[in-house]
This record gives C-alpha cells, sequence and structure tokens, in this order.
C-alpha cells in the first residue's frame, strides 16, 4: 500500500507545470505579473487553477505580492506564489508597471521558453555566467493544477512562498545552476521534447518545495499538509487516498490507527477543518473527476471506482459537490481544455520570442514587452 498521499494529491489534482520564461534584466527594472486567473487561456487553457514561480539564476532582486512588504532574492532562491496573486519582481523595493498580458497570445513561435531581455546588448544565454553585476537573469513559470471538486492543498499555502537557496542545501548551486542551462540550451536549440523535458523539471521543483515548505512549519501548525506529518491523521488520510472506494466508516478509520471515535474526529478536524466523513466524500469527488478527465470509462465504473453501489447515487453527490452530472462535467472540461486555433505544446502553448533591448537596434512595435521596464 503507498503511503505517499501528497503524491497521490498531486496527481489527482493534475499538477503540470511549464517554463515559459527566461528573463535577463540590467537594473533598474521592474515587472508586474497580473493575477494567473487572466494568464489562463494564454498559458495553459483548461486549468482552474494556475501559479506562477520564479528561480534566480544570477545575481538579487526583489520580489512581493502587491501591497504587500517585499522580500529580497538571492542567486538560487525560488519563490512561488501558490494563489496566483498579482505580484512584482523588480531591483528595487518600491518600483511599480503597469502589467501586460496581451503579448502572450499575440505571437506564435515554435517552441517554448519565451526570451525576454531587458536592457542587454546580446543573447548568449548558454549560461548565467556572462552577466555583470547589476544584472538579474530568471527562470519563470506557471504550475496548473485542478481547484474543484476538492483540492485541500491550496488553502493550506501562504500567498508565497520563498525558498532561500542557504535551505536547499550543498547542492543548490549545482541544481540551479544546471536547470539555467538546459533552459538556456532549449531556449536556443529548440530541441524535439525540450518542452516536455522543462515542464518535468518545474514539476518536481514544486514537489520539492512543498517537501522542504512542509519540514519549516512549526509544531503547531495546522492544515493538510500539517496533518501529513500527524501520527493519526496523516495516517488516516493515507488510508483514504489509498483505498477511496472502501466502505470506511469513523469507527474502521478509528480501529486502524489505534484512536477513539471522538478523539480521531476531534484530531482529525483540529487539523484538515472537517470531519473524516466529510474529507473522503470530497477526495472520492476529486478521484471521480480525473477519471472522468482522463479516459473514457462510463459513468457507472467511475461510481464503483469512487465506492458508490449505483449510478443514480454517484451522480447526485457529484452534482451537490461542483453543480452538474458527471457527463456534463466531463463535456465541460474537455471543451475547456482544447485551445482556441492554437496547436502545441500540452496546455495549448508553443510560443517563443526574443524581446530586443532598448539600447540595441530597433526592433517591431509589436515585439516590445510592456511590462517589463526600466525605472529610469
Amino acid at each position: 500500500m503507498s503511503q505517499d498521499t501528497l503524491s497521490d494529491l498531486l496527481r489527482s489534482v493534475r499538477l503540470r507545470g511549464v517554463l515559459f520564461f527566461h528573463v535577463d534584466c540590467t537594473e533598474p527594472w521592474v515587472t508586474e505579473a497580473a493575477p494567473a486567473s487572466v494568464m489562463v487561456p494564454a498559458v495553459m487553457p483548461g486549468s482552474e487553477h494556475l501559479m506562477e514561480y520564479h528561480v534566480v539564476i544570477h545575481g538579487n532582486c526583489w520580489a512581493a505580492v502587491v501591497g504587500e512588504s517585499p522580500v529580497r532574492l538571492q542567486r538560487g532562491d525560488i519563490v512561488v506564489f501558490p494563489h496566483g496573486d498579482a505580484h512584482v519582481l523588480s531591483s528595487a523595493p518600491g518600483l511599480r508597471a503597469e502589467p501586460a498580458v496581451d503579448f502572450l497570445s499575440d505571437w506564435q513561435a515554435p517552441q517554448l521558453p519565451f526570451m525576454l531581455q531587458q536592457g542587454l546588448n546580446h543573447c548568449e544565454l548558454q549560461s548565467p555566467d556572462h552577466l555583470q553585476p547589476g544584472q538579474v537573469s530568471l527562470l519563470c513559470g506557471f504550475l496548473g493544477c485542478d481547484r474543484r471538486p476538492f483540492n485541500p492543498l491550496l488553502t493550506t499555502l501562504p500567498k508565497m512562498i520563498h525558498v532561500p537557496a542557504a535551505t536547499l542545501g550543498a547542492d543548490a548551486d549545482d541544481w540551479v545552476v544546471h536547470f539555467a542551462r538546459l533552459a538556456a540550451a532549449e531556449s536556443r536549440r529548440k530541441r524535439p521534447g525540450g518542452e516536455a523535458v522543462l515542464e518535468r523539471m518545474s514539476e518536481m521543483m514544486f514537489v520539492d518545495l512543498l517537501r522542504r515548505y512542509l519540514e519549516t512549519l512549526p509544531e503547531d501548525h495546522r492544515g493538510w499538509l500539517a496533518g501529513l506529518r500527524d501520527r493519526y491523521v496523516g495516517r488516516v488520510l493515507a488510508l483514504m487516498h489509498d483505498d477511496p472506494a472502501q466502505g470506511w466508516t469513523l469507527e474502521g478509520l478509528a480501529d486502524r490507527v489505534g484512536l477513539s471515535r471522538s478523539a480521531l474526529h476531534e484530531r482529525f478536524v483540529q487539523f484538515i477543518g472537517m470531519p473524516p466523513m466529510q474529507y473522503l466524500t470530497n477526495w472520492r469527488m476529486q478521484t471521480a473527476s480525473r477519471l472522468l478527465t482522463q479516459g473514457n470509462a462510463t459513468v457507472a465504473s467511475i461510481a464503483l471506482d469512487a465506492g458508490y453501489e449505483s449510478e443514480a447515487a454517484f451522480s447526485r453527490a457529484f452534482k451537490r459537490a461542483v453543480g452538474v452530472p458527471p457527463s456534463v462535467w466531463r463535456r465541460e472540461r474537455a471543451a475547456a481544455a482544447r485551445p482556441a486555433g492554437r496547436a502545441g505544446a500540452p496546455g495549448g502553448v508553443n510560443q517563443t520570442v526574443a524581446v530586443a533591448p532598448p539600447a540595441a537596434s530597433p526592433s517591431p512595435p509589436a515585439l516590445r514587452r510592456p511590462g517589463i521596464a526600466g525605472a529610469g
């Protein structure tokens, strides 16, 4: 029996990543990202939830959710915005820029990632070592996942997760440099399979970040991630995730983990925010939604896999959870994931662009990136 509940959840909510930008900047500079939700159609059509991440591969800069205090980022640091909040990256705290997202859907080109530059005179992206003091190089991407019917991870994450390179251990520099060089190579050479490699690396980075974030949580922290490490709640979560179709009862779960029913109920609610049986129902709906979108199984067979003896009972429960019957959910999700007239990478994204620096020879106006701007 698998005990890796976090991996099970990430598979079920269809975590998928994409490395979208390789950005080189010379100070003063600032870029302001709009809420990730407005970028979904261009970045990852069909995704219900979009997170944005940035990896500093050279230099240092500042990052902040709009309206909140900034944090300083240094080489090797990683920052993720789990709720897709509008945020600012800049060479100094307090700088602002006008967000721009229209350009994402205006350009058609062979392969990701975009190459964006501000104030540089060349585009040698073999490694970040060519950059000088005052210059910053960033890898920027997105992570998509399901929000409905049930994603308990999202509610347990803060607006911003900052993982300093110092907490990544002795291999941090090597890991970041390897990621940077691979991204640079794919930006330049566009080899077959390059997007898939970078997508998987983005997902691996996020999972590793979650594990490190979990390790930093105080003992009295509450939420789904904290529940994973609790001796009793973590075991109950593992049981339900491993076999959601099992006819679990509160008494049966309590016997398996060695607690009374009342003690388990109280402890589970304390960490997860809902009773075990409610969590099981929600998780069954999430499991069913994944089966509905990933294959051609009948609703009746999915009902059995989700722990329901009849299709009618399952359909009623599913409609209560998401507002529409399973068959309608399946059609709507398939339509939402279909790119609107654009071919290419998974999620419908298949674009790249090089933005010329202001000091270089003029580029066509359509190739300018309003959201990355010098402050002076």
